[in-house]
């Protein structure tokens, strides 16, 4: 049986992380519990204390097809280079020319967001179509694909 996935970030500013993915994948922030206007309202009926209120944060696909992106706040910066990465699939079924137009698009897109660029792959057939290498803006590494 298939299971559900979520993924999880580490991070200092779980809204700020979780409005960018949200823009980058064609997400929402999630909306706030059912009899709540606003996540606000939620966590003061709910008595979190103002410090503790951006402790957490997810996206989710509006369509319900995608992964949940949970945002969880940690005391400790990152400190290497990701072992796993989301890639962001920009040119599905493009290729040479197209797809790395399609590739630098995106990553227009994201850079004034906060994401910065680390370096281009270039296309290398038959194996290597070509990719972008991210960072969203607390530096987790993540590919345009």
């Amino acid at each position: 049986m298939a299971r559900d996935v979520q993924i999880t970030f580490d991070c200092a500013d779980p809204a700020a992380l979780s409005a960018f993915w949200a823009e980058a994948l064609g997400y929402q922030v999630q909306d706030p519990p059912k009899g709540f206007e606003s996540w606000e309202q939620a966590l003061e009926a709910w008595g979190v204390p103002p410090e503790k209120r951006n402790d957490a944060s997810a996206a989710v696909d509006p369509d319900g097809s995608g992964p949940r992106l949970f945002f969880q706040r940690v005391p400790e910066g990152k400190q290497v280079k990701n072992r796993v990465h989301l890639d962001v699939r920009a040119a599905p079924g493009l290729e040479g020319e197209a797809r790395m137009a399609a590739l630098e698009a995106a990553a227009e897109r994201l850079i004034p967001l906060g994401a910065t660029r680390s370096h281009r792959v270039e296309p290398a057939p038959p194996l290597e179509l070509g990719f972008i290498v991210m960072a969203d803006p607390e530096g987790n590494e993540f590919c345009l694909d």
